[in-house]
């Protein structure tokens, strides 16, 4: 219980005065907390401080909960307004005296009933690393109401969580979870066309919010950004987008050719976290929009020019040059494999074991095509796989070939010599690095210029130099580097931004995009960014003790655990309703303890009393001045 006042005109005085009122707050059926008048207090006879009033209702909250105080009080004043207070509330019937009794806690178990469970556990990892974040204020401070905040907080966690349309979002949000009651959203006021307007609010700052959190999570986990990887990717439409800016046919990377495309490129640091993302035209190449990186990246690292990683899709020339020009070192795969070379003599071969038990041999060589600092480097898994891409392509190729063959020999077959190198020429284009390693011979009857007979056979050199070449590439970077090893391991670090990728397009759900209009599609994609950030800032976090789990599993693990409503009735009828959290599992309990976080989201929930609206907004001065 406590205290609530008023403003009005005391009788006795005709002045504008506070009037008392003794209040309790309780949760209703719904779960909304609502506040309830025990007793008109009225008018205070004598002045009481805030400790006192405080102090009365503390000493009648023990009395009505049979609790005995720690410290007893002597205060006589405090004692007198307790024992009348409490002789109103016993004679008016305002509270069941009967309710804090041993016996009318006891309840029935055969009346026990469980529902409205709702999934807790990995909202609540992700509700923790948003106040680590710092996210919430960055909003405040950007013109965010306090709902909008609780809305875009509510949003971002479920995209995490439940990567999903808004539509669907919506009904996981009222249906499955409880992230409401962590956000303090009003859960009844979620619909998806709030949530596509939060959307596009969130990307009206993203400049904001992106400087924000590089910075924050570089001083969480103390980040220097020395190596920054540089890569793109797509994902495509489901829909025709005809009106679409942005959605264009390219080369998709989920082979969907069908479809329009959007890409996405991305600078990440060594752990993950995004420096730079930019949403560009389908058909945008994997050469252009390095100056633009730069820029980008010039704002947020100052004087300290890391080192960029590139793919070997990106590492053009003029790319190279540009970034050495613009004061960055760079290190890529070469885009070609590089043929006069030797192998410096004065350095030794290393032999590199991966965690897969695989070997990699890396050898220091020196090129008169450039003057970076290269490696030649052949890896034994690279190799397994590139020779089963070669059988493959190998054997598909020979069997376009047996096809055109066959119909030298059937009625009706194609046998006209320009239609049948018209097919062998088909069957080159479609599988080019196969078909440099044979030599195709063709017998013609020139009178009557048809072809009588075809055969193939490999190329004995190409094919050795084939096999010469496989699991073979070649690493360049502008640095003078003493150590193969380190090059080496830094051009690994690649394998971040792959997986980075992986885990939006596939664990937030990046792919395939529904939106119809170009301001949707970028707010879609620019939401399961800042997904993105709480999920790696929580992986993170388990990596530095040791667990790697994907965000798939994580999420599983965190599902176990629920809040769930039990309700019951006590020996006297009184029905005792209780919400809490379920004990977390053996498995969850060990990602809370490393990520610092308490086992339960809530154990009791707090009274809150909603304001209420004031019709009235005549100053109370002037009111005081207008009363009789």
């Amino acid at each position: 219980m406590y205290f609530k006042f008023s403003g009005r005109v005391n009788p006795g005085t005709k002045k504008y005065d506070k009037y008392y009122r003794l209040v309790e707050s309780y949760r209703n059926a719904t779960g909304r907390v609502c506040h309830r008048t025990v007793l008109n207090v009225g008018f205070l006879t004598e002045q009481l401080t805030a400790e006192q009033l405080n102090l009365i209702a503390r000493i009648l909250t023990d009395m009505y909960q049979k609790k005995a105080g720690l410290f007893p009080n002597t205060d006589p004043i405090i004692q007198r307004w307790v024992n009348d207070l409490w002789q109103r509330i016993v004679s008016l019937q305002r509270l069941d005296i009967t309710l804090y009794d041993k016996d009318s806690r006891m309840v029935d178990a055969d009346s026990l009933t469980l529902h409205n469970a709702r999934e807790i556990g990995s909202e609540w990892m992700c509700y923790n690393a948003w106040h680590q974040l710092g996210i919430s204020k960055i909003l405040e401070e950007n013109d965010f109401i306090d709902d909008q905040i609780k809305l875009a907080q509510t949003q971002i966690i479920s995209r995490a969580v439940y990567p999903a349309s808004e539509l669907a979002t919506a009904r996981w949000i009222k249906e499955n979870s409880s992230i409401t009651e962590l956000t303090g959203y009003a859960v009844e006021n979620i619909n998806k066309d709030r949530l596509y307007k939060s959307a596009l609010k969130l990307y009206t700052i993203k400049e904001t919010l992106d400087r924000h959190l590089s910075i924050r999570t570089n001083e969480m986990f103390d980040i220097h950004d020395k190596i920054m990887l540089y890569d793109l990717t797509n994902t495509y439409f489901e829909g025709e987008k005809r009106n679409s800016q942005l959605a264009k046919f390219g080369r998709s990377k989920e082979k969907r050719s069908d479809c329009r495309l959007i890409v996405l490129a991305l600078v990440v640091n060594i752990y993950g976290f995004i420096k730079h993302s930019s949403i560009h035209e389908g058909n945008f190449s994997d050469c252009d929009g390095m100056e633009q990186i730069l820029k980008s990246l010039d704002k947020s690292v100052g004087d300290k020019k890391p080192v960029i990683v590139l793919d070997a899709g990106i590492s053009t020339i003029e790319n190279l040059n540009l970034i050495r020009k613009k004061g960055y070192h760079y290190l890529c795969v070469s885009r070609t494999k590089l043929k006069n070379y030797t192998i410096d003599k004065g350095r030794l071969t290393l032999l590199i074991e991966t965690k897969s038990k695989k070997q990699v041999k890396v050898s220091k060589i020196a090129t008169e095509e450039n003057t970076d600092y290269c490696i030649d480097v052949t890896s034994e898994m690279k190799a397994l796989k590139e020779s089963s891409m070669k059988q493959q392509f190998e054997s598909r190729y020979e069997q376009e070939l047996e096809k055109i063959k066959v119909s030298l020999s059937k009625k009706g077959g194609v046998k006209k010599i320009d239609k049948v190198n018209q097919r062998i020429g088909r069957a080159q284009q479609k599988y080019p690095s196969a078909h440099g390693r044979y030599d195709i011979k063709m017998t013609t009857d020139d009178k009557k210029g048809i072809i009588t007979h075809l055969s193939w056979v490999k190329n004995e050199k190409k094919e050795t130099q084939s096999q010469a070449e496989l699991g073979k590439y070649f690493i360049r970077t502008s640095l003078d580097m003493k150590d193969e090893l380190i090059v080496w391991n830094v051009y690994n670090t690649i394998r971040e931004i792959e997986s980075t990728f992986r885990t939006l397009k596939t664990d937030l759900d990046l792919r395939p995009i529904y939106h119809k209009n170009d301001n949707a599609t970028v707010a879609h994609l620019y939401l399961g960014l800042l997904a993105y950030w709480l999920v790696n800032t929580i992986r993170c976090q388990l990596k530095s003790h040791g667990i790697h789990s994907c965000w798939k599993e994580i999420i599983r693990i965190g599902n176990t655990q629920k809040v769930i409503t039990t309700k019951g009735y006590n020996k006297a009828g009184i029905a005792i309703i209780v919400r809490k959290c379920t004990q977390p599992e053996k498995k969850l309990q060990e990602l809370q303890q490393a990520l610092k976080i308490g086992y339960k989201p809530f154990t009791k929930i707090k009274s809150v009393v909603h304001k209420v609206k004031i019709k009235n907004q005549q100053p109370l001065v002037n009111r005081v001045l207008a009363s009789p």
